[in-house]
């Protein structure tokens, strides 16, 4: 559209927000008219701004509406006729942003609103004078592209704000479709960026998106009766029916790879902004005498490949179509020099380049590797390659998890993403492991079997073997990609969830592992996945367990011989002083110390708080585990990791008196709902009293899940069934339980509750919740002391299970 067009139509924003805008149209422009000739006023439009401006009319959205005058009607009639158009809407129940003005009065608002601005530059005329809309249009244009200079830069630090608020639309799970990145509102601000006549928006694809999104935010405005822009998780099934999809999974990645789109071209326009406006800002003969280098001088970076004014482009000798590697090497060079790539250079590729040959050339596979090892850098130039077609022609199974979102709440990213993200984690990592293309490579497709049926563990060891084959590594390396990719899960919730004193469980790990050459590169790629995860899935604390286990592990691998299941670990001073305590009192014996995440040498900064590590020290005796369960939940106290083991008493203490026959150790991590901690005094009363029978914890949970049923939130949360399940070859001396449920006030009283009802002691047990998901792990003996029968241990599963359901 150029300066001088005035739309009369709306533009084609989807089927609904078309028609609905259009006979908004046909019936405002009646009541206008209507209105004009009973208020005697001429010289008057009736114009649409905003996203009414633009056609993009949802169900529920708002009208925003400009009264245009010539000023030459009395103060009286032009309220007359504004009454006689804003009361019908309201009326009608409609949410109307109205205001009148004058052309001149518009022209001066919107310099001094950029908000304003914004709105004025999709005006479409409605009803009334069209010279005056036209004229009004014509001068705001005008003044945009004057100002550009000085109001694109507060334009986009404004899209830098937003965007820190409201997150990016391609990860989130209940994301802002308007004000998100990546969002309508970005959309929005690339037309205005491109009315600037600065710079304009890649077009392939952007109309699409925003036109998606629209759709998106009809049906989620139809399904739910209101004006929201929120696509909570409660309602993305019923939005995904509305809109004809398989689920709401499917509808997540439409929504994700819209908001890819458009995040994509967000970033490609504001650096041809910023790079106009630096050329600008300094005149050439200025630039000549500061030594500055010419603007269209080019640096090689690798063959085919240089950087021209801060992008790397193809050099004017690469020829794309007889070079199969130039991607890679092109991908490779941007991310090491820590550039960002041309769009064109890689439009011109993907359309041009021939696919590699199977398996890929040396080059090739090597280029590969450098693109990720390179750090952060790597995540824009993957963005940019994927952006165009690139990386799933490389990587044909790269579709399958692209946008693929996760319902865990633990995870930050889409799959993809968190797949990238574990490569630039690794690359921190490679000076640790004597093979770091293979943990590259490991990193890259750890998750790969998402999406596929089963676990994906196992499905993506079969397309890791694939993609190792076809990059051309030897059957040797592609054995240990496999491996990695199988295993990547072992260390870490073996670590979390099993009894490393056990010979079992270090011989189990070191029979999957095979060698200390794995078992390196699976110990970096442990951390980089879960680094890549988000902050709760990794602390000093599960780094140290992980270590722990990965030292016992290779001391098998090297022949040593794990140590036997009465060596237990050593206890803390603390620890002893409080078993003690516990054992001559013959009563509960508790601590509180605040836990804290120590920062990385080369990070700095204040230690995260993780919470709070509480020490519970109390006489063996039955009831213990949900006794100390139901108090916490019942200071609403959150845990977050729990150890339960028997406490080894040194000799002298043991061999004094009439004593109790053991103490039990629990160490728990625990942090509150809300508000404080609770007193230790309060927390070791109400102990003693659930142990003596005293304190009605079950009624005093119940209340606590009768409100908790009633919080907004939770009622829309549909969380699977939990599981129980016997560990297989989990351990020599005890029979292993795994619990994976839903978190809940009071899950652990219940699961403990049940383990009593059971009459099994519990050796020991390993907690650990991660977002919303309790992961926990029993090791449960007869009252004699050996493992549980195998078909007591299922029964035993199956009446856990019930009772948590």
């Amino acid at each position: 559209m150029t300066s001088v067009e005035v739309s009369t139509g709306t533009e084609d924003s989807g089927p609904s927000g078309y028609a609905a805008a259009r006979l908004t149209d046909e019936w405002l422009e009646a009541l206008f008219s209507t209105a004009a000739r009973s208020a005697g006023v001429r010289g008057a439009a009736l114009v649409a701004v905003g996203g009414y401006g633009r056609g993009e009319l949802s169900p529920r959205s708002d009208l925003d509406l400009l009264l245009l005058h010539d000023g030459n009607a009395e103060k009286g009639a032009i309220a007359a006729l504004a009454d006689r158009v804003w009361y019908p809407v309201w009326d009608l129940g409609l949410d109307l942003d109205h205001s009148v003005r004058t052309p001149a009065e518009a022209r001066k608002t919107a310099g001094e609103d950029l908000k304003v601005q914004l709105g004025l530059l999709d005006a479409r005329h409605v009803a009334g004078d069209l010279g005056l809309t036209a004229g009004m249009r014509t001068a705001v244009l005008a003044d945009w592209r004057n100002l550009a200079p000085k109001r694109l830069p507060e334009l986009h630090e404004l899209c830098q704000e937003r965007a820190a608020r409201q997150g990016e639309l391609q990860y989130l799970l209940e994301p802002d479709l308007k004000e998100a990145r990546g969002g309508l509102r970005d959309a929005t601000v690339l037309r205005a960026v491109a009315a600037s006549w600065l710079a304009d928006a890649p077009r392939e694809g952007l109309d699409g998106a925003r036109r998606r999104l629209l759709d998106v935010r009809d049906a989620l405005h139809l399904t739910t009766g209101r004006a929201t822009d929120r696509l909570a998780l409660q309602e993305q099934d019923q939005v995904a029916a509305e809109l004809g999809l398989l689920d709401a999974d499917t509808l997540l990645r439409e929504v994700y790879e819209s908001a890819r789109t458009i995040s994509y071209a967000s970033d490609v326009t504001w650096r041809e902004v910023n790079r106009v406006l630096r050329a600008r800002s300094v005149r050439p003969r200025l630039r000549a005498m500061l030594g500055s280098r010419p603007a269209n001088e080019r640096t090689p970076l690798a063959e085919g490949v240089v950087e021209q004014e801060g992008e790397v482009v193809l050099a004017r000798t690469a020829r794309p179509e007889r070079d199969p590697v130039l991607p890679l090497r092109a991908a490779a060079a941007a991310a090491q020099s820590e550039l960002p790539m041309s769009m064109h250079a890689v439009r011109r590729m993907a359309a041009t380049t021939r696919p590699l040959p199977v398996p890929w050339p040396a080059e090739a596979r090597q280029e590969l590797i450098t693109l990720l090892g390179a750090g952060q850098a790597t995540i824009g130039v993957w963005e940019a390659l994927e952006a165009e077609g690139l990386i799933t022609r490389l990587l044909p199974d790269w579709e399958r998890v692209r946008c693929r979102p996760q319902r865990n709440a633990v995870h930050t990213w889409t799959v993809d993403r968190h797949l990238v993200e574990t490569a630039v984690q690794a690359s921190s990592l490679t000076r640790r492991v004597g093979r770091p293309d293979l943990l590259l490579i490991a990193a890259l497709l750890h998750d790969i079997g998402k999406g596929w049926p089963g676990d994906h563990s196992v499905a993506g060891e079969i397309i890791a073997r694939d993609v190792a084959t076809r990059i051309g590594f030897t059957s040797q390396d592609v054995d240990v990609i496999a491996t990695l990719v199988r295993h990547h899960l072992l260390l870490v919730e073996t670590a979390t969830r099993r009894d490393l004193d056990d010979p079992a469980t270090v011989r189990a790990v070191a029979d999957a592992v095979g060698s200390t050459g794995t078992l390196e590169l699976l110990h970096a790629l442990t951390e980089a996945d879960a680094l890549a995860t988000g902050p709760a899935a990794w602390s000093t604390w599960r780094g140290s367990l992980v270590t722990d286990l990965a030292k016992r592990v290779a001391a098998v691998l090297v022949g040593e011989a794990p140590a036997a299941p009465e060596q237990s670990t050593a206890l803390s001073a603390e620890q002893e002083r409080l078993a003690i305590e516990a054992f001559r009192t013959g009563g509960p014996v508790l601590s509180l110390h605040a836990q804290t995440e120590e920062p990385a040498a080369d990070e700095g900064g204040a230690p995260e708080p993780l919470g709070v590590e509480l020490l519970i020290a109390v006489p063996d005796q039955p009831g213990v585990l949900p006794a100390v369960a139901g108090v916490l939940a019942m200071h609403r106290l959150t845990v977050r990791t729990a150890e339960l083991r028997a406490a080894e008493l040194p000799d002298p203490v043991a061999a004094d008196g009439e004593a109790p026959s053991g103490v039990l150790l629990l160490d728990w991590r625990v942090a509150a709902e809300y508000g404080s901690l609770p007193q230790a005094t309060r927390l070791r009363a109400d102990l003693v009293r659930a142990l003596d029978g005293s304190l009605d914890i079950p009624a005093r949970l119940a209340e606590r899940e009768k409100a908790y049923a009633k919080n907004p939130r939770r009622r829309g949360s549909h969380a699977p069934p939990p599981r129980v399940t016997v560990a297989s070859a989990g351990s020599q001396v005890a029979t292993v339980i795994e619990v994976r449920a839903q978190d809940a006030p009071g899950l652990l009283y219940r699961i403990g509750h049940a383990l009593e009802a059971a009459s099994v002691l519990v050796r020991s047990a390993h907690v650990s919740t991660l977002g919303a998901n309790a992961v926990d792990a029993f090791y449960v003996t007869t009252p004699q002391g050996g493992p549980l029968p195998g078909a007591v241990a299922a029964e035993l599963a199956r009446v856990m299970e019930d009772s948590l359901r």
